[in-house]
């Protein structure tokens, strides 16, 4: 066998082994519920496996795939990269696409690929062909959310009692003081009496305007801590197979819960 056709054909063998790993699962419902459609090679057309605008999230497994409104691969088309997407609606294909097909890095150069949610949270979703059961809800307990605190700020008016003293007046009350004091009794006296009547008028002057309060306004931070009304999760007890399983739901659950043959919570 010559080296063309040897490296031809090992291009091929690792082509086909990209195509196989990569792999692809499509939700009924957003936050991986619902019914699922898995695949690991290209739909043109998801009407023949009765998926057709019906996906409303995604979780891409392996590789990158490009899915599209229509049929194939036309419409408009999003590279979805490995990773969760909870919900299809912000990239506006939710209930929308009708085909899929994976795409290689040369091909995707270029597109902006969405990016995944930070953390899978779908270790509850049901997998492709997945049969599932109903086990008994034996208790349910209301968890609630830490309480809230709600700030805001105020205008108060605060008084000062002490005031300040009018200066000018002060000023004033001392000549005026002088003067009339000037005005009494004659020679050491008139000058006594001068003296007097300006550290008189000083006094005077100076508490014009203090009878009152003295007031000013400032912004006072205020907070109230409120106890929280919302359930944080629910606690679930359910029963199967003889068995007690505990688990935490983000909602509280009906009689029964969806389970798999291992007793896991399906949703």
């Amino acid at each position: 066998m010559n080296r063309l056709l040897q490296t031809t054909l090992a291009v091929a063998a690792l082509a086909a082994c990209g195509q196989a790993a990569a792999q692809v699962t499509f939700y009924e419902g957003e936050g991986f519920r619902g019914r699922a459609f898995t695949t690991s090679r290209q739909i043109g057309d998801f009407a023949r496996s009765g998926f057709n605008d019906r996906a409303s999230s995604v979780v891409v497994d392996q590789g990158r795939w490009e899915v599209c409104e229509d049929a194939r691969f036309d419409g408009r088309c999003v590279v979805l990269r490995k990773g969760s997407y909870d919900s299809l609606r912000s990239l506006g294909l939710e209930n929308r696409i009708s085909s899929v097909r994976p795409v290689d890095r040369r091909r995707a150069q270029g597109r902006d690929a969405p990016e995944p949610m930070a953390a899978a949270n779908y270790n509850w979703r049901r997998r492709a062909n997945e049969p599932v059961y109903n086990a008994q809800v034996t208790s349910v307990r209301a968890v609630m959310g830490p309480p809230t605190e709600r700030c805001w700020v105020e205008r108060q008016v605060v008084s000062d009692q002490r005031g300040e003293r009018n200066t000018a007046g002060a000023i004033a009350g001392a000549l005026l003081g002088g003067v009339l004091g000037h005005q009494v009794g004659g020679g050491s006296g008139k000058d006594i009496a001068t003296v007097g009547g300006a550290v008189a008028g000083g006094v005077i002057g100076s508490n014009i305007g203090r009878d009152g309060a003295y007031t000013n306004s400032r912004d006072m931070r205020r907070c109230q801590t409120t106890a929280s009304t919302e359930p944080a999760y629910w606690d679930v007890s359910y029963s199967y197979e003889g068995r007690e399983h505990h688990v935490q739901m983000s909602e509280a659950p009906g009689r029964t819960i969806a389970v798999n043959r291992a007793g896991e919570p399906r949703q």
